[in-house]
């Protein structure tokens, strides 16, 4: 069978840590010297937070399981609160008792130990992928009763411990009293949109991306709907100031030879289209098991570190890679990072990443490496400091 082979340029390890036996890594977000991790659910384990301030040594202050018949594996922290989701897993099979379906809400006078001050009750399947970037909103995807697949949904946050819904918005056919117009065997259904001005940005998988007008984020209005073929649209993330969309298609199923999930870039300077692809990692991890595509990238927070040109990305067995794009056109890949093969897997698993506002790359494993700390190293690092927005 073939392995995967640890590798890296550009990029090397300084640190990282076992999430105590829980390695099942998801969402990852750095809020000062506090780090959160949510968890894929496969473990029990639901919320990790830990000491972050000697990045060499990370320190596991606290975990919290899962909630029952569910899981937590999204979270997102600014402005003094942490939200987190509770959404029924596992997915495919029906649960044993009654799920948690909704996103919980914490204070964070101490980062270290969030006090909860709310929980908004989704119904249905329950809350996906959230982001919370400050301010009023936050917005989400969610399976809420009377769906057959997940809608977008903006949240009400001016009094944090009354958090009402402000907005849903969804395509014709996703409600059970509509019938779907698109293809059959395809999924449509939100992701999560990341917004720049008064357009959000909504990875909706087999559907592409769809662009809305949130001049006014309580009435969002459909603008636009782009797709290329690629299937399972996540992440579309907008590059300040250049009018291009980064998106991934991501991998969903186990390989060899699964099918193929990439990164391009679309134009949004007029009516949306494809620019370019990023470059493939090379083809020898098709032949591996488990998960190669596609998944997560850096989304530019706010806190966080910050560019219009340097993408980070998160390729499951392929690890991290790190594009240049200062040629829409002609991206270029200019350093990566693929572990060793946590003990009891057969390859690694890249799973999500934060860039933090030093540099240092904070990277999850979705089965069962836990976390890893990525330092920039000669040329990408003094990239870094130039291409800084």
């Amino acid at each position: 069978m073939p392995s995967s082979v640890a590798s890296a340029h550009g990029l090397h390890r300084v640190g990282g840590h076992g999430l105590g036996g829980h390695g099942d890594g998801m969402q990852v977000v750095r809020y000062g010297d506090a780090l959160y991790v949510g968890h894929t659910g496969t473990t029990g384990a639901g919320t990790s937070i830990l000491d972050v301030v000697d990045p060499r040594s990370p320190r596991l202050v606290t975990q919290w399981p899962a909630p029952p018949y569910s899981h937590s594996h999204k979270v997102q922290a600014a402005d003094g609160l942490l939200l987190v989701n509770h959404e029924k897993f596992p997915y495919r099979q029906p649960p044993k008792g009654p799920i948690s379906a909704g996103v919980a809400i914490y204070r964070l006078d101490d980062p270290f130990k969030p006090e909860q001050i709310a929980f908004w009750p989704s119904t249905g399947l329950g809350v996906h992928r959230i982001v919370w970037t400050g301010g009023r909103y936050a917005h989400f995807s969610a399976t809420p009763a009377g769906f057959r697949d997940r809608i977008w949904i903006v949240l009400d946050l001016a009094n944090p411990a009354h958090p009402v819904e402000a907005a849903r918005w969804w395509w014709p056919g996703q409600a059970e009293d509509e019938t779907p117009e698109w293809p059959t065997g395809e999924r449509w259904a939100a992701h999560h949109a990341l917004i720049c001005a008064d357009r959000a940005y909504l990875g909706f998988d087999d559907g592409g991306m769809v662009v809305l007008d949130v001049a006014d984020m309580t009435r969002p209005v459909l603008l636009h709907r782009v797709a290329w073929g690629g299937g399972a649209t996540h992440t579309c993330l907008p590059l300040a100031g250049r009018g291009v969309i980064v998106a991934t298609d991501e991998q969903q199923h186990d390989g060899p030879h699964a099918p193929e999930r990439t990164i391009r870039l679309i134009d949004v300077r007029g009516e949306p289209r494809v620019l370019s692809a990023v470059p493939a990692p090379p083809v020898s991890f098709k032949e591996l098991p488990m998960r190669f595509g596609a998944h997560n990238l850096h989304e530019n927070r706010g806190g966080s570190y910050r560019s219009s040109r340097l993408v980070f990305a998160t390729y499951f067995s392929a690890g991290v890679r790190v594009y240049d794009l200062a040629d829409e056109q002609a991206p270029a890949e200019i350093a990566h990072w693929v572990g060793e093969t946590p003990p009891g897997q057969a390859v690694p698993q890249s799973n999500d990443l934060w860039v933090d506002r030093s540099g240092l790359i904070w990277v999850t494993d979705r089965i069962g490496g836990g976390l890893d700390v990525l330092q920039p190293e000669g040329n990408l690092r003094a990239l870094m400091e130039e291409a800084r927005s």
